[in-house]
C-alpha cells in the first residue's frame, strides 16, 4: 500500500480547507517551537547545577537571569538598569583590621551584619603591596561563617599557580562556593581562568583597575557571578575615590541588562556613607567595599549600617550630589 506523507494529504486548492490547515499547522510549529525552547532551558538550568557544558550555551550561564525575572514583579526596565532590582550587599575588607587578630576581627565583622568580607591578596608584583596568601583566609573560616571573597590582585604566575588553594579558602564552612575575583590585567586566558574557578566549587568574578574600559569584561559576563570597579588604583587603603568610574559602572550595567545576565556589580575604593556609594549605587552597583570608611566609625555595626542606609537610600532615588570640588 501507499505510504501516506504530510504532503499527500494537504489539499491541492486554496479554499476554507487549506486556510482551515495553515492555522493548525502554525499552532503545532508555535507549541512545538515554544516546548524546545523551554526544554533548551531548562537543560541549561540543569548543566549550570551540574557544572556541565551545554552545546552553544554560556554555562557559568548567569543567562538565566535574576534581572529578567525582577522586571516582572518590581518595576520596568529602568529599575533593572539602575540595579535597583538587586540587594545591596556591604563587604568589608579587611586591609584596615588588625593582623595579629585576624580571627577576632571576622568574628566582630560577621556580628556587624555584614553580607561578605573580603580578602585583598596582594604579592608586591601586581600591586605596590604585599599582604597575605591562603593559609591566612583558611585560619579565618573557624571565627565565623558569613561568607569570604578573595580579590587576587597578583600576577598571571600567582594566581595560576595557586588558584585552586585560594579558591579552596575561600569557601564558607560547608563548602559553599566563595567569590574569587581575579584582575582581568593579569589574565592572558580569561575565560580559562574564570571557567577553571567554577570548575574548583568558586564563584568567578572578574575586577577592572581604573583605566580598564569596561569593553574588556563584555565578553566573560556569562561566565561570571560579579564585575568589581576598582574606584581606586588598587595597592593601598585609604586612597581618595575616582568619580569617573561612574560612567563605567553605567555601561557595565547596561551590558548587563541586554544580555540578561544574573551578574552583580561590586565598587571597590574610597567608599563612604556618603555621596560615594550613593553615586555608584545609583549608576548600577549593588556590592560596596569598604575599609577604612567602615573601619573609621566607633563600632563596626554603625559603619555597615550607615553605608547600607545611604545606600538603599540611593536605591529609593534619594541620591546625595557630589561636592562643587569634585564636579569643579
Amino acid at each position: 500500500s501507499e505510504r501516506h506523507h504530510p504532503s499527500n494529504e494537504r489539499p491541492r486548492r486554496r479554499g476554507d480547507e487549506t486556510v482551515e490547515l495553515e492555522r493548525e499547522t502554525a499552532a503545532t510549529t508555535t507549541t512545538t517551537r515554544g516546548m524546545m525552547q523551554g526544554g533548551m532551558k531548562s537543560s541549561v538550568k540543569s548543566a549550570r547545577s551540574s557544572s556541565m557544558k551545554v552545546p552553544g550555551s554560556c554555562v557559568g550561564g548567569r543567562a538565566l537571569a535574576r534581572v529578567g525575572r525582577s522586571q516582572g514583579t518590581r518595576g520596568s526596565r529602568g529599575v533593572a538598569m539602575k540595579g535597583t532590582d538587586r540587594d545591596i550587599q556591604i563587604i568589608p575588607s579587611v586591609l584596615p583590621a588588625d593582623w595579629a587578630n585576624m580571627g577576632q576581627c571576622v568574628a566582630d565583622l560577621e556580628a556587624a551584619g555584614v553580607d561578605r568580607i573580603q580578602f585583598d591578596v596582594m604579592d608586591g608584583n601586581f600591586v605596590p603591596n604585599l599582604t597575605f596568601g591562603p593559609e591566612m583566609i583558611s585560619a579565618c573560616r573557624k571565627y565565623c561563617k558569613t561568607p569570604f571573597e578573595t580579590q587576587l590582585m597578583v600576577s598571571q604566575y600567582a594566581s595560576e599557580v595557586m588558584l585552586e588553594e585560594y579558591v579552596e579558602a575561600t569557601k564558607g564552612p560547608n563548602g559553599e562556593p566563595g567569590v574569587v575575583i581575579v584582575h582581568v590585567e593579569a589574565c592572558d586566558h580569561l575565560h580559562r581562568v574564570l571557567n577553571k574557578i567554577r570548575d574548583l566549587g568558586g564563584s568567578p568574578s572578574v575586577a577592572l583597575n581604573p583605566h580598564t574600559p569596561a569593553e574588556a569584561v563584555k565578553n566573560v559576563l556569562c561566565d561570571v557571578d560579579h564585575v568589581l570597579v576598582m574606584t581606586v588604583n588598587p595597592g593601598f587603603g585609604g586612597q581618595a575615590y575616582i568619580p569617573t568610574m561612574l560612567d563605567k559602572i553605567r555601561e557595565i550595567r547596561a551590558a548587563i541588562v541586554e544580555g540578561g545576565y544574573d551578574v552583580d556589580i561590586e565598587v571597590d575604593g574610597g567608599i563612604k556613607a556618603d555621596w560615594t556609594i550613593s553615586q555608584c549605587c545609583d549608576a548600577g552597583a549593588n556590592c560596596f567595599i569598604a575599609g577604612s570608611g567602615m573601619f573609621a566609625y566607633p563600632t563596626l555595626k554603625e559603619g555597615c549600617d550607615a553605608l547600607r542606609a545611604v545606600a538603599k537610600d540611593a536605591q529609593a532615588g534619594k541620591v546625595l550630589a557630589a561636592p562643587e570640588t569634585v564636579n569643579a
